[in-house]
């Protein structure tokens, strides 16, 4: 278990960092497939967001929140030890649900939207923005967004570097379970901004710098560590890293996967991914 940022080569920061920065750069990306790409698979992009909700569930529950009792462990008794993971855990969930309630609904990046949003996209391609109320709400409704995509993105680069650090193979999972969510995220920032303004370029420019709050929240944690925190402290943080992950499976990857693709296949990728993780994690204790 993690104990303090001095106890890290230079490699391993850089590498945990890489993977926030890599995971929430890809919030641009989502920007880019709206308006570059011929047609979208969205029932692929049900089957990996499942996936993706698959690996965080399991690594939370079997890995991480163990490892956080584990530490905790050090300091208290062993009913204490669970006892105060657990509070850590549902402190995460709180925190991030705490985030939901702060964003106005209509701009809040989980109301789905971005395939109604591609559509009307791609039915509008090459036509140019008129002035007017209606753009000037689409326009506030894309600012909203990309500053709602930004406050959930801080606790989700957290997450992704401190599971980077404590184990790169299970960071790396991670990384790519938050990138894959972060697509349609990035979509749901460009779309009506482009609408708005007529200009794809500061489209993209929003939606990229929402996703700079992953790699801030990133270098939050790593201060974190940095002020030597006991382990009791980085227990309770780990545990709270599960409960934020645990929250972004079920309240963004899993009804986002329901409502683009079919239910068994939504279930075949919740399935694949914790075998998956299972299997890696198996490996790596072998």
């Amino acid at each position: 278990m993690v104990h303090s940022l001095t106890i890290f080569t230079s490699g391993e920061l850089r590498f945990a960092f890489s993977l926030t920065l890599v995971a929430g750069l890809v919030t641009g990306l989502g920007s880019a497939l709206a308006f570059f790409a011929k047609r979208t698979h969205l029932r692929f992009l049900a089957w990996s967001l499942a996936f993706s909700a698959g690996v965080m569930l399991y690594v939370s529950f079997v890995d991480i929140l163990p490892k956080s009792a584990e530490s905790l462990g050090r300091s208290y008794p062993g009913t204490t030890a669970a006892l105060l993971s657990n509070l850590g855990f549902f402190g995460g969930l709180i925190f991030m649900a705490i985030i939901d309630a702060l964003v106005p609904k209509a701009e809040n990046p989980h109301e789905l939207r971005a395939e109604a949003d591609l559509k009307q996209l791609k039915a509008n391609h090459g036509t140019d923005a008129q002035p007017g109320v209606e753009h000037q709400q689409l326009r506030r409704m894309g600012l909203f967004t990309a500053m709602a995509i930004a406050i959930h993105n801080f606790p989700e680069g957290m997450a992704t570097f401190l599971s980077a650090l404590e184990d790169p193979a299970t960071g790396v999972a991670i990384a790519i379970a938050i990138s894959l969510h972060n697509i349609p995220e990035g979509i749901s920032v460009s779309v009506p901004i482009f609408f708005a303004t007529g200009r794809r370029g500061r489209a993209f420019v929003y939606s990229f710098l929402s996703g700079l709050a992953e790699p801030v929240g990133g270098l939050v944690a790593a201060l974190m560590l940095g002020w030597l925190l006991p382990p009791k402290i980085i227990g309770l943080i780990f545990a709270g890293v599960a409960g934020i992950m645990v929250y972004i499976s079920i309240d963004e990857l899993l009804p986002t996967a329901r409502q683009y693709g079919k239910s068994h296949e939504v279930l075949a990728g919740i399935v694949g991914g914790m075998a998956v993780m299972a299997a890696s994690l198996l490996l790596l204790k072998s």
